[in-house]
């Protein structure tokens, strides 16, 4: 979790809500509703965050707006860490033992950033012996919290391998577009 790494509690707030909709800027009292902290605790993490390149302050007529910046150097790295922290990333590790045996998971990289998608993409990739039920369970609660369908596909390791070996276009498609890994090693994944 974030706060394993950084001992701001405010902070770790903070990330979390931008973190969690990567491309949205919030006002000042939208962030201070959304943490539930003080507005001075928020005015100081921000301006921290800010100082940091972390944040990108944006004027308008009297009030002021927040966004990730995304020329941070660190801030793919940050969208990795949240996909595992934040919503149903968070929810299928913490759950791996009821889901079942995972060799693979990871989401695409539209869906970890949040960006408008095509509706035949793959939100989430899942390989092994999975407890189906358990998954659905998840991702249910994960399509109620963000509003919208989470398209995934789960798939045995022989399957996964059958596909890969004869280059079905699926799998292809799959594995030459951008993603966030939760669980396995990409590398495997990828040979």
């Amino acid at each position: 979790m974030l706060a394993d790494l950084i001992t701001s509690k405010s902070r770790v707030k903070l990330l979390n809500v931008f973190l969690e909709h990567p491309s949205e800027i919030y006002h000042v009292r939208g962030l201070v509703r959304r943490t539930g902290d003080e507005i001075n605790a928020v005015r100081r993490e921000l301006l921290y965050l800010e100082k940091k390149g972390i944040l990108l302050r944006e004027p308008r007529a009297n009030r002021v707006y927040y966004s990730l910046s995304k020329t941070y150097p660190y801030y793919f790295d940050l969208l990795r860490i949240a996909a595992k922290v934040v919503g149903l990333g968070e929810a299928i590790l913490k759950n791996r033992a009821k889901i079942g045996k995972i060799k693979y998971a990871m989401f695409s990289g539209r869906f970890a950033r949040r960006m408008e998608k095509k509706p035949t993409d793959v939100d989430l990739l899942i390989v092994g012996t999975i407890v189906l039920p358990e998954l659905a369970v998840l991702i249910r609660d994960e399509e109620k919290r963000l509003n919208t369908e989470i398209n995934y596909t789960v798939m045995t390791e022989e399957e996964f391998s059958f596909r890969k070996k004869k280059r079905d276009p699926f799998i292809l498609s799959v594995l030459l577009g951008s993603r966030v890994m939760l669980s396995g090693d990409e590398e495997s994944m990828l040979a």
